[in-house]
């Protein structure tokens, strides 16, 4: 990897903290603050950039390399759909959790279109929040089973045939457990960062922006088992 780019999923200091770096993407100035004061009360999380619209997003997110950007959905100009796409095409090792305050069906089929990880609502509880953030990334994909049968139902994929080999389905399958880029790491018997690229080579070959996709896919394809879907 380049001098600059982000060495994995999370930055390990010296003292052995491991911290998950996140850019808030909000156009409201006065979101983006509480936002960061109530992420920042956590000594795992740090807030690496701030932007007010998509267009800065992407810009941020290319020169900071966060693990995880929050991007609310509803931006001027280029709003949070378009960039969380060109975030995942260009800065592939970044996460995105979309942020907005409607709960419509709709939303949340957009952004897990879009390539987004996991959906929140703007309302949601400050530690639900960095659960969630924490979670995305660690690489875990986050659907309860009433969400997941309704995006399996809703957004249809190109289900064309992909030759899947063993290890690959094995992948799939422990994404749709919910597993950590750690936990399908030490199933691979690789570290983490090749576990990375074997999963971010497995979404480029079934044409996939994110995990969740992945998952959604593969139990469409009948690949995997979700429980309770």
């Amino acid at each position: 990897m380049r001098a600059g780019h982000r060495r994995g999923i999370v930055r390990e200091l010296e003292a052995g903290t491991v911290v998950t770096r996140i850019l808030i993407a909000d156009d409201h100035q006065v979101v983006r603050l509480g936002l960061r004061t109530l992420l920042e009360l956590d000594p795992d999380l740090e807030v690496v950039g701030e932007a007010g619209d998509g267009a800065e997003a992407l810009e941020q997110a290319r020169r900071h390399r966060p693990d995880v950007v929050l991007m609310d959905l509803v931006m001027p100009g280029m709003d949070g759909l378009v960039a969380t796409e060109l975030i995942r095409s260009e800065v592939c090792q970044t996460e995105v959790v979309a942020l907005t305050s409607v709960a419509e069906s709709e939303s949340l089929l957009n952004a897990i279109r879009a390539g987004a990880i996991a959906f929140l609502l703007k309302d949601t509880r400050a530690q639900d929040l960095r659960r969630t953030i924490k979670a995305a990334a660690a690489g875990q994909v986050q659907l309860t089973p009433k969400v997941a049968a309704r995006l399996i139902s809703q957004m249809p994929f190109a289900l064309q045939a992909v030759p899947i080999d063993p290890t690959e389905r094995c992948i799939l399958q422990m994404l749709a457990e919910s597993c950590t880029t750690s936990d399908i790491a030490r199933a691979l018997g690789i570290d983490e960062r090749a576990t990375r690229v074997r999963i971010d080579r497995l979404l480029s070959k079934l044409v996939l922006r994110s995990r969740t996709q992945a998952v959604l896919y593969a139990a469409q394809m009948g690949l995997v088992v979700l429980e309770g879907a």
